[in-house]
């Protein structure tokens, strides 16, 4: 495991699941509960990035103390079950459930927290997930829909843009992030009064992608690719697409997301602030 995740913080775990991950239970109390929901089942690098996920997640609860637990039944995304977890994780995807998706609104906005990662913030219409849920797309993240990418998943630079934050104290201006897609968005984040965005694309990353297409590849522009809704207790982060060898139909993974100590301790140091805010 990487050093990055030692970071100043006391924690345990209890890790308790649903359908497809397996019970492992160690002794010490638990700080704060974390529940993440994910699907698993689409692109091939978003299962590499949910199997990491669930192998690095429990790691770096033993040594900061809080209970994780991973389901794929987002049946259990409503109030009473809600009520048991100081933090739900979306690792891919989103609830299409209006009853769900209603819970879920009312967790947030009673107070609860939230991580979503890369593919939880994706809406394109026409697609197999279309943006039909306003109050999460346009007010949540702020972010609408989803535009366009770079290709292929790569390494970029990024630029802390508020040091200050908790998410991102002790780290560096700038950092390199593990590979990744990286996504550009309907909105102008910078335009929005509630949205904090704590990490965009370095201007040294580009070109950013290698394509083929010429789409794929950027050359300019400001991308962030993690921020915050000061209305609620969340952050959503851009990361969380490992490169696979597609051309070859192998499927093998050419990357890990949390191969990085800074990023990884970005995501501790986001996951301990959403954690030990009381409800």
């Amino acid at each position: 495991m990487s050093r990055a995740i030692l970071v100043p913080l006391v924690f345990a775990i209890t890790i308790a699941t649903t359908r497809t991950t397996t019970a492992v239970v160690q002794e010490g109390p638990s700080q704060f509960t974390v529940v993440a929901f994910y699907t698993g089942v689409n692109d091939q690098a978003h299962i590499s990035f949910v199997r990491e996920a669930n192998r690095w997640f429990p790691e770096l609860g033993k040594q900061h103390h809080f209970s994780y637990e991973a389901t794929t039944d987002w049946s259990q995304l409503n109030a009473g079950f809600l009520s048991n977890y100081q933090v739900v994780l979306f690792l891919d995807t989103r609830p299409d459930d209006p009853a769900q998706r209603e819970a879920f609104r009312k967790y947030m906005e009673s107070g609860g927290a939230w991580m979503g990662f890369h593919f939880g913030g994706f809406a394109l219409t026409p697609s197999k997930y279309p943006q039909n849920w306003d109050w999460y797309h346009n007010e949540f993240l702020g972010a609408g829909s989803y535009v366009s990418n770079t290709w292929r998943p790569t390494s970029a630079v990024l630029r802390v843009e508020r040091p200050d934050h908790p998410a991102t104290k002790g780290l560096p201006h700038t950092f390199r992030s593990a590979p990744s897609e990286w996504y550009r968005w309907e909105k102008d984040l910078r335009e929005n009064p509630n949205i904090q965005i704590l990490l965009s694309i370095d201007p040294s990353s580009f070109p950013l992608g290698t394509g083929p297409k010429p789409h794929e590849v950027w050359h300019s522009g400001y991308y962030p690719v993690v921020w915050t809704n000061t209305r609620y207790r969340m952050i959503y982060m851009n990361m969380g697409h490992n490169d696979i060898d597609y051309e070859n139909k192998t499927n093998n993974e050419l990357s890990s997301t949390f191969a990085e100590p800074l990023q990884n301790q970005l995501i501790a140091q986001a996951l301990a602030w959403l954690g030990r805010r009381t409800r």
